[in-house]
C-alpha cells in the first residue's frame, strides 16, 4: 500500500486528493481558492470532517507548503515521507505526450515550450509541479494530460480544413481537453453495461464551466469538441464556443478592439454569461429561467441546443452509438439540461425517464429498459485517474 496525492493546480486555485493505492481509498481532500487574492480559501476534509480558513495565500509554492502543513498538523499523515507519488494534471501536452510521464527537468522544459498552447493553463500547472517538487524534492512525480487521451483521433477529425504546412510547421490542429475525464467515465460505463469497452461506442459528455463532447469508439477518441485550445466547441460559462472565424476582425472593426481584447471577451465574457447578460453560473441561470428571465431561457436553451447537435454529428460518425453519459458539475447535477440535450433524440432510439433523470450526482441510468441507447449519469474522478498513472509509472 502507498500514499499517492493527485494535485490539480489552475490559475488561482488548487484542487488536491490523497489517496490510499491500490485501494483507491481516498484518505483526505480539499480545495485552495483565491490563490494571489485577499482572503484566499483552504479547505480540507478527512473521515467526513471539515476544515476551512480564510487567510492570504500569494501564490502556489505557499499554497502547497500550506497544503502539505496540514496534512500532517491534522495527523491525516505522521510524516511526510509516507508520500510515495504525486500526480500533476497539466492541460496540454500537444503531440509530445500520448500517455502520462514521470516528470524530469527534460518534461518540464518541454512544457514550458507548449504553454504557447494553452497559456492560461500550462503555466499554473508547471508552477504546481515545481512548487511540489521544492518541497518534496526526492519524491517521484507523473504528469497526466488532458489531452493524451484524445491522441488517437485519425487526422481526419483532427485536422482543419487549413493550408497543411500550419500543421506541419506551427502545430496548429484539433488536441481536445478533459481526456481524463472522458477516459474515467467511458471505462466506467463499460464496467457499469458489462461489456468490454472494445465493443462499445460511446458519447461523452462532460459539462461543467468548461464543456466538451467526445466521441469514443471501442475506448478510443476519435472525435472530441474542443480544438487547438479549449475555446472550441459547445458553448461554455463564459467561453463562446465555435463561431464563425471572419467575427474576430468584424468585432475588432466595430469596437476598436485588439485581437487579444476580443479573444479575452470570447474566453471570459461569453458563452451563457454572454447570452444572458448576468451570470456564467447555471444555478442562478436556471433559477431565473424559471422566475421568467427570457435571457436566462436562451442561454439554456443555446447550451442545450449545441450539446445535442455534437451527440447527434459523433452518433453519425460511429453509425450508431451505444450509451451517452453525462459528468462533471452540470451534467451530473442539472435534470434540466439533461432534458433540454435529450429531447428530440428518440428517433436514434433514446428513450429516457423523466423520473429517473431526476438524480443528481450519483451513477445512475437514465433511460427506459427498453431503450436501445441507454443514458448514464457517471459522477467523474480525474483525482483517481491520475493516481492509477502515478502507480503505473513509479512502479
Amino acid at each position: 500500500m502507498s500514499k499517492i496525492i493527485a494535485i490539480n493546480a489552475g490559475s488561482s486555485s488548487l484542487k488536491f486528493q490523497l489517496f490510499e493505492m491500490p485501494e483507491e481509498r481516498v484518505i483526505s481532500k480539499g480545495l485552495i481558492e483565491r490563490i494571489g487574492l485577499a482572503n484566499s480559501i483552504f479547505t480540507i476534509s478527512v473521515n467526513d470532517e471539515k476544515y476551512k480558513e480564510v487567510m492570504d495565500i500569494p501564490n502556489h509554492e505557499v499554497a502547497v507548503k500550506l497544503l502539505l502543513e496540514k496534512l500532517t498538523e491534522l495527523k491525516i499523515i505522521e510524516s511526510l515521507n509516507e508520500i510515495e507519488g504525486i500526480g500533476h494534471r497539466v492541460v496540454h501536452g500537444g503531440e509530445i505526450f500520448n500517455d502520462s510521464v514521470l516528470i524530469t527537468e527534460e518534461v518540464v522544459e518541454q512544457l514550458i515550450k507548449l504553454s504557447d498552447l494553452a497559456p492560461l493553463h500550462n503555466p499554473a500547472n508547471i508552477i504546481g509541479i515545481q512548487a511540489c517538487h521544492a518541497a518534496l524534492p526526492n519524491v517521484p512525480a507523473v504528469a497526466v494530460f488532458d489531452t493524451a487521451f484524445h491522441q488517437t483521433m485519425p487526422e481526419s477529425s483532427f485536422l482543419y480544413s487549413l493550408p497543411y504546412d500550419y500543421y506541419k510547421k506551427y502545430g496548429i490542429r484539433k488536441y481536445g481537453f478533459h481526456g481524463t475525464s472522458h477516459k474515467y467515465v467511458s471505462h466506467r460505463a463499460a464496467e457499469m453495461l458489462g461489456r468490454p469497452i472494445e465493443q462499445l461506442r460511446l458519447i461523452s459528455c462532460h459539462l461543467g464551466n468548461g464543456a466538451s463532447i467526445a466521441a469514443i469508439e471501442g475506448g478510443k477518441s476519435i472525435d472530441t469538441s474542443m480544438g487547438f485550445t479549449p475555446l472550441a466547441g459547445v458553448a461554455m460559462g463564459t467561453r463562446s464556443g465555435n463561431i464563425d472565424p471572419a467575427l474576430i476582425p468584424f468585432i475588432m472593426d466595430k469596437t476598436g478592439k485588439t485581437a487579444d481584447e476580443v479573444l479575452d471577451v470570447l474566453n471570459k465574457k461569453s458563452g451563457m454569461l454572454g447570452v444572458s447578460g448576468f451570470s456564467s453560473d447555471l444555478r442562478d441561470i436556471e433559477q431565473e429561467a424559471a422566475q421568467g428571465n427570457n435571457r436566462a431561457e436562451l442561454a439554456l436553451e443555446v447550451f442545450a441546443n449545441r450539446i445535442h447537435k455534437y451527440i447527434g454529428s459523433y452518433s453519425a460518425r460511429m453509425s450508431g452509438v451505444d450509451a451517452i453519459i453525462f459528468t462533471a458539475g452540470i451534467g451530473e447535477n442539472s435534470d434540466l439540461v439533461r432534458a433540454k440535450v435529450l429531447h428530440g433524440l428518440e428517433f436514434m432510439g433514446v428513450y429516457w425517464d423523466p423520473a429517473l433523470n431526476k438524480i443528481r450526482g450519483k451513477e445512475a441510468f437514465i433511460n427506459y429498459p427498453h431503450s436501445p441507447v441507454k443514458v448514464m449519469v457517471i459522477p467523474t474522478d480525474e483525482e483517481v485517474m491520475i493516481a492509477r498513472d502515478v502507480v503505473r509509472l513509479i512502479k
